[in-house]
């Protein structure tokens, strides 16, 4: 089955856009719901951050430099490059001996607006610690040195990426479809969409007290959902939706309009790729999927922002609105 409509913006009584995607509710590695054709290959982008994460737990490395739970859940973010997120992954790097010259994720503006201009009123250029994937990054020069791998960690075939592919397939229960370079660099690796809704599952119920490999899914899921702030940023969908369900459920977004979630209550993993990329429909979607699983309340403003959310101009009027497709949920 193709991508089927999802969500739609409507002006003036009229349709103006259509977002077509794809979604999946997975339990215990298996499909219970889809939409679309969840077997799509497509890159998880940053939605895929804790996956990428499980290397850096389940190796020693976490613990054989005592990261806290903060750093771990900065390990899967995609931040603002505030000063919170930035002064954080420079402490980390200081703490292990390393710096920002070590780093290969590349140097951009932080999306912080406090940052941003502190930055331009000190006639300061923006660093890599401002990328927000510095986190990441900081994950990954911590199990490379922990591992002994050569500077160049960001490379498909260095033992840094190896483990993360072979983590990615592992918990997708299938063989990577390929790679790509992501914004940071780094390889990205190309599975289902069921795959991703399978390892956001195996997430969903993994405890404290399992395997090593359900150990370091739990910790990385409680840490992300404890440090919302960390995870994306004021603002930000991810950080928002999961103050608003008090640490229950732990969010993800990625590049390209792709959005996780994992749900222990529920032992559920979820995944949404919309299929223009737009970011709108994504964090709609899966807004939508939470208030159907009983998790989010509808009327709460961090889903009202999003679900049925009011389109205004800049004099505040009313000038649409962004819901769901009908037939989808």
């Amino acid at each position: 089955m193709p991508a089927i409509p999802m969500v739609e913006l409507w002006r003036g009584g009229l349709l103006e856009s259509t977002h077509l995607g794809h979604a999946v509710i997975c339990r215990e590695g298996e499909i219970v719901e889809a939409w679309g054709q969840p077997e799509t290959v497509i890159f998880p982008r940053s939605s895929c951050k804790m996956v990428q994460a499980l290397p850096l737990v389940e190796s020693g490395a976490a613990d054989a430099f005592g990261l806290t739970q903060a750093q771990l859940a900065l390990s899967c973010a995609s931040h603002q490059g505030a000063r919170l997120h930035a002064g954080m992954a420079e402490d980390w790097l200081r703490g292990i001996g390393l710096g920002e010259p070590d780093m290969r994720c590349g140097a951009h503006e932080p999306y912080d607006r406090t940052e941003r201009n502190r930055l331009i009123e000190g006639h300061e250029a923006p660093c890599q610690l401002h990328n927000n994937c510095s986190g990441k990054h900081s994950g990954f020069l911590t199990l490379n040195k922990h591992l002994g791998g050569g500077s160049e960690y960001v490379e498909v075939d260095h033992p840094v990426q190896r483990a993360v592919r072979a983590a990615t397939e592992e918990v997708a229960g299938e063989t990577a479809a390929g790679y790509g370079v992501d914004g940071c660099s780094a390889p990205n690796f190309a599975i289902s969409l069921a795959g991703l809704g399978r390892s956001m599952s195996h997430f969903a119920a993994a405890s404290a007290g399992g395997t090593l490999r359900q150990r370091a899914m739990h910790r990385l899921a409680r840490a992300m959902a404890m440090h919302p702030e960390l995870v994306a940023g004021e603002g930000r969908a991810s950080t928002e939706l999961m103050r608003a369900m008090e640490g229950r459920v732990t969010l993800k977004s990625g590049a390209e309009a792709v959005f996780i979630a994992i749900l222990p209550e529920q032992k559920l993993g979820m995944a949404v790729k919309i299929t223009d990329g737009g970011g709108r429909a994504a964090e709609a979607a899966m807004a939508a999927l939470l208030v159907r699983a009983g998790v989010l309340d509808a009327n709460h403003s961090a889903a009202k922002k999003r679900l049925n959310a009011v389109q205004t101009n800049w004099r505040g009027r009313e000038t649409g609105i962004l819901q769901l497709a009908k037939g989808f949920l």
